[in-house]
């Protein structure tokens, strides 16, 4: 065909119509959402304090207190959680309307308690935040549980008043915030908090140091290479009284800020703290949308709850490894793809329900999983041979269980401290997610 002047004009003007009509649209949702946010909330933050208490068979929810912060560090167009993950979620529904206007799905270390053994003689209570941007109107709050059958059901439920003489306004616990890379405005960028355990004063230089080498480390792992500048790194300078962290097992205790330790569930590697509380209080004072705990200690361990916390020792060769791990299950909600290292848990994962985790399945809705990306020829289940090395298909073992669960490769940074980085899968749901927090 020839094409002369008239039509290359015709082709152009219709491509820039074309192009014209996409941003017109692009811009008319963002400025919805935006127009969203701006009718139901403030730029601050509302946090909301509760224990959850109970047994492996039992949870209630006791309210705490409220409390005012500063900083909303989350998007302002995408409000709604659309991933479905966690063990439990929260939402917002506008008091007047009975409008969903703000949720999010989350785990905490109460869960992972309730599979424990003891769970099942023993009741315990853990401290818990939920955190969302501040209303400007009366809201109802909704908590749930996720049950067996991966259906949620109604834990707790409160209106709340904006205006309400008992909402905290007092500062954030004092420390000093040192932001380390980034410039973006938090409503269009993922920002991390690095919070400072087991370092003393004379200590904070190694912690800003630490926080850009962990950075740095997350910087050079894909998909976060592709996105560092919608990335905001915060140091939270707080500030232990002693250096380093407890370790029951070998009698060794410090006074830090966070209250960290190992030996959770008498697991000898994993360190986390319980101390919540402390956690967000520290974390008030900078916009975020995820918590890391960096704890100042030369040994393996570390810890990652979804919407939780992530933490890491910094002095361990393996702990840039650690904190890759450990940052994929609180950031993205990526479960262990490994089966064979000890765990204090007890039937994790349901074999007859498919885990809510993208990176694992039960095979009862792979449709919902991988299943497309598996490319033709590859056999369903993979087997584990050096030929399929790096091919992403249905490889049995993972969540804590050498049968019935399965993950999308042979190895990954999900799996263990061998391989470069995470699989084709792992590097998907981030990306899903990095995506949601900036737009």
């Amino acid at each position: 065909m020839i094409i002369n002047s008239f039509m290359i004009t015709t082709i152009i003007n219709y491509r820039m119509k074309k192009t014209s009509s996409l941003i017109l649209v692009l811009c008319t949702l963002s400025l919805a959402g935006q127009t969203t946010f701006d009718k139901y909330f403030t730029d601050r933050v509302l946090r909301y304090d509760f224990m959850f208490a109970g047994s492996a068979l039992k949870t209630v929810v006791y309210p705490e207190v409220m409390k005012e912060e500063p900083f909303y560090g989350g998007s302002k167009e995408n409000l709604i959680d659309t991933f479905n993950y966690g063990n439990f979620r929260y939402e917002l529904y506008d008091q007047a309307t009975n409008t969903l206007i703000y949720s999010r799905g989350f785990c905490t270390l109460f869960q992972e308690w309730q599979t424990t053994a003891e769970a099942k003689t023993t009741e315990r209570s853990f401290y818990e935040v939920a955190t969302m941007p501040f209303p400007k109107a009366k809201v109802r709050f909704v908590m749930s549980m996720r049950q067996k059958d991966g259906s949620f059901t109604m834990l707790h439920e409160t209106v709340i008043d904006p205006a309400d003489i008992y909402i905290r306004k007092e500062k954030p616990a004092t420390a000093n915030v040192t932001r380390i890379y980034g410039s973006g405005s938090p409503a269009v960028s993922v920002d991390l908090a690095f919070i400072a355990e087991g370092y003393t004063a004379a200590e904070m230089g190694k912690f800003r140091d630490d926080v850009k080498l962990m950075s740095d480390i997350l910087f050079s792992e894909a998909p976060f290479s592709s996105y560092r500048d919608k990335i905001n790194i915060w140091a939270v300078e707080t500030v232990s009284a002693e250096s380093g962290t407890d370790i029951p097992g070998k009698n060794i205790f410090r006074n830090t800020v966070l209250n960290s330790s190992f030996y959770t569930f008498g697991t000898d590697r994993y360190l986390t703290t319980q101390d919540i509380e402390s956690v967000n209080d520290y974390a008030a004072n900078a916009p975020h949308d995820n918590i890391i705990v960096l704890i100042n200690s030369n040994l393996y361990g570390g810890g990652g709850v979804y919407n939780y916390y992530s933490g890491t020792t910094t002095g361990h060769p393996l702990s840039a490894k650690v904190f890759i791990h450990e940052f994929g299950h609180g950031f993205a909600g990526l479960a262990d793809e490994y089966y064979s290292s000890e765990v204090a848990y007890e039937e994790f994962y349901p074999l007859n329900v498919e885990p809510w985790e993208p990176n694992i399945t039960t095979m009862v809705s792979f449709d919902s999983k991988w299943k497309k990306l598996i490319r033709a020829g590859t056999p369903v289940p993979t087997p584990a041979e050096e030929k399929y090395a790096g091919v992403t298909g249905l490889f049995e073992g993972g969540g804590y269980s050498a049968k019935g669960i399965f993950r999308p490769e042979m190895d990954c940074r999900m799996k263990s401290n061998g391989p470069k980085g995470y699989c084709t899968v792992c590097r998907d749901a981030i990306t899903k997610m990095i995506e949601f927090y900036t737009k």
